[in-house]
């Protein structure tokens, strides 16, 4: 009976109800004609055999905060309540959803094979932001990813800085069939590094990230209302800084189908400056003047929850395990070499507890930036776990 929960996922969230073990996608995919076979990914679903079943001192997942071990999907729920309203807390707590959110059209611009629509919508209360919409030139119900960085044109492949080139994840989508929904923070001053503030800025009581995290979970309201999107297969992805917003926002959002995350550093590592969650544009806000941006030091230390957070021991192998079962890949780079399949395996210990497998996948490679094979991957596990019809 277990193979048959594949076909439930039309019924609802996509890899939320599916039951399958076989590797099958949590995906309607039975049901259109394939465009990435099950083989072309495999690869990247399992940890080389140096990091198999190794878990590091990373604190488990499947042992409630009081000790307790998680032994089975009840508990899990119950556990995983409690790691999210505790990182909730945290960080702050999110404001209402905007739920009756919509993407408000500015612009237009025919391009090859798709439309490039301009688009305006309420990111956060009473806060709008300015994104690309793009849409491929086809009838039908399509599924749909949202990119988040810096700033929405690079995604859209409009961004101007050559480095930041292979980021343009919504034109290779929009390219393979998805709608993609560009986003980013330009509309936000440079000198608060990109910060966005909730309620303002002086009485700012959300961790930035996080806020971040919540604007994009309102972007989700928005597209899925749009004609032609399946609210069921919507993912999300992006680079780096964005990396780490895509990561935050499908942990804490569930209603994202699948997620690719592009070298943030997905866990917690003083060694090494770029993975910064200590900095205040991230997890370490405090009020101005600001600390200096640079690696923790006892002249310019750390402040804010991210204190708290590895006083106490946490680290965000915790939040990828509300993934579960839902699927996601980790493209790693620089930031995010091999040796961080220890804090994946985690959340492959959860997902087997609820009966799931080929649920956590990594590609690596060398540099911090992405490159044509790290984006032939990121686009065939959208096209295989959300289709493309």
């Amino acid at each position: 009976m277990k193979y048959q929960h594949v076909l439930l996922v039309i019924l609802g969230l996509s890899c939320w109800f599916c039951g399958c073990n076989t590797g099958k996608p949590a995906t309607p995919q039975a049901m259109v004609r394939k465009q990435v076979d099950w083989h072309e990914i495999t690869p990247y679903f399992a940890p080389p055999d140096r990091y198999q079943n190794e878990f590091g001192a990373y604190r488990s997942p499947l042992v409630f905060y009081n000790g307790e071990p998680v032994k089975t999907a009840a508990d899990w729920s119950e556990r995983r309540k409690e790691i999210h309203d505790t990182w909730m807390q945290m960080m702050g707590e999110w404001p209402l959803m905007i739920e009756d959110n919509s993407l408000e059209y500015l612009d237009s611009v025919s391009k090859d094979g798709y439309v490039e629509y301009k688009v305006s919508f309420e990111w956060i209360p009473s806060g709008k932001t300015v994104g690309y919409l793009l849409k491929p030139d086809r009838a039908g119900k399509k599924p749909a990813v949202i990119t988040v960085f810096y700033e929405p044109e690079t995604a859209a492949g409009m961004g101007t800085i050559p480095r930041r080139s292979p980021c343009d994840f919504a034109r290779q989508l929009v390219r393979r069939g998805f709608v993609a929904l560009s986003i980013g923070t330009s509309e936000i001053i440079a000198d608060t590094d990109f910060m966005q503030f909730y309620p303002d800025y002086e009485r700012h009581r959300i961790e930035p990230l996080s806020l971040l995290a919540y604007a994009a979970a309102n972007a989700w309201h928005a597209l899925s209302k749009e004609a032609g999107v399946d609210a069921t297969r919507i993912g999300i992805v992006g680079h780096s800084y964005g990396g780490k917003w895509a990561m935050l926002a499908s942990c804490l959002f569930d209603r994202f189908a699948c997620a690719a995350w592009s070298d943030p550093g997905i866990v917690f590592d003083e060694s090494r400056p770029n993975v910064n969650y200590w900095e205040p544009y991230y997890l370490g806000y405090h009020k101005p003047p600001w600390r200096k941006r640079s690696v923790i030091t006892d002249e310019n230390p750390a402040k804010g929850a991210y204190v708290k957070m590895r006083n106490e021991g946490y680290d965000l192998h915790e939040l990828h395990a509300l993934m579960a079962p839902r699927p996601f890949l980790v493209s790693g780079g620089s930031e995010d070499p091999e040796e961080r399949w220890i804090p994946l395996n985690h959340s492959i210990a959860v997902n087997q507890l609820l009966g799931y497998s080929n649920r956590v996948a990594m590609s690596n490679r060398k540099d911090h930036s992405p490159d044509e094979a790290s984006n032939e991957i990121i686009g065939a596990f959208f096209s295989y776990y959300l289709g493309t019809q």
